[in-house]
């Protein structure tokens, strides 16, 4: 008998259009051969996974038409079939797949749109978070604030893209005004990604906000992300940008960083 191991490789070279030989002698013909049996199967899988990855990025596929996104699809879902048995976490490497498939090279913009709808989809599926209120902030001793290690809102996803990938989604929203123009010189965005109640919203953050609220993403100590945008902009306002992450409901948890030494302050502006 086959070992269940070797099945399982042999199916899903099957589903995936290699050699379905193999698998082919483990299936019973009942009016349908095997491989018939295969081929209905491998049509199934393709057809809803490409209808997946057309869930997530609809704009992406509304660039390129249907044909294309499905022949896209298809490439990528043979090179990079899921992983886990939940279909909405499939996806996340479709927009470095497009960075990288020859035939999307006329779109340069094209991957930065699929990172866009990618962070906004796992904005939907975000765990819950509970927004810390100010006066929980207040208590914090001042002279050590920069050594805090804030959490933002699961949800928060921080993107930059030297394309206006931020107009071109709005433009390809329905209803949206079919004659308008997108200047793709714009110039570059950063933009902040959040689910708001039962929404997913965007929007674009100043450079050196963006650099202040990326730096809390990914885990630096207050005191550091203070410096990065204050590298980006040395003129920033870094009470008031901290204000505004507390007030839009973003800072859910507070600690210490293991490394942090005592008093270390948050840098102050010149």
């Amino acid at each position: 008998m086959t070992p269940l191991r070797d099945l399982q490789r042999d199916l899903r070279a099957a589903l995936l259009g290699e050699s379905g030989t193999a698998a082919a002698s483990a299936v019973l013909d009942d009016g349908l051969t095997a491989e018939a049996r295969l081929d209905v199967y491998r049509h199934h899988v393709l057809t809803t996974l490409t209808a997946v990855l057309q869930g997530t990025f609809p704009v992406v596929c509304r660039l390129v038409d249907e044909r294309f996104f499905a022949y896209a699809a298809d490439c990528y879902i043979r090179r990079e079939p899921p992983t886990s048995p939940c279909l909405s976490e499939y996806g996340a490497t479709f927009p470095e797949f497009l960075a990288e498939f020859p035939p999307c090279a006329p779109l340069p913009y094209l991957a930065d749109v699929a990172r866009l709808e990618w962070a906004m989809a796992r904005a939907l599926d975000a765990a819950d978070g509970v927004a810390l209120l100010p006066d929980d902030v207040r208590r914090l001793a001042p002279e050590s604030a920069g050594g805090l290690v804030f959490r933002l809102d699961p949800s928060v996803n921080l993107l930059e893209s030297p394309w206006p990938i931020d107009a071109i989604w709005r433009a390809n929203q329905p209803g949206a005004d079919e004659h308008a123009t997108v200047d793709l010189q714009a110039g570059p965005v950063t933009i902040e990604v959040r689910r708001l109640g039962d929404d997913v919203v965007f929007r674009t953050l100043g450079p050196a906000v963006h650099a202040f609220r990326r730096s809390l993403v990914d885990g630096a100590r207050l005191g550091e992300a203070a410096e990065r945008a204050l590298g980006v902009d040395p003129r920033l306002d870094l009470a008031q940008t901290l204000t505004d992450v507390i007030a839009e409901g973003l800072l859910v948890a507070v600690s210490r960083s293991p490394s942090t030494e005592e008093g270390q302050p948050c840098p102050s502006q010149p």
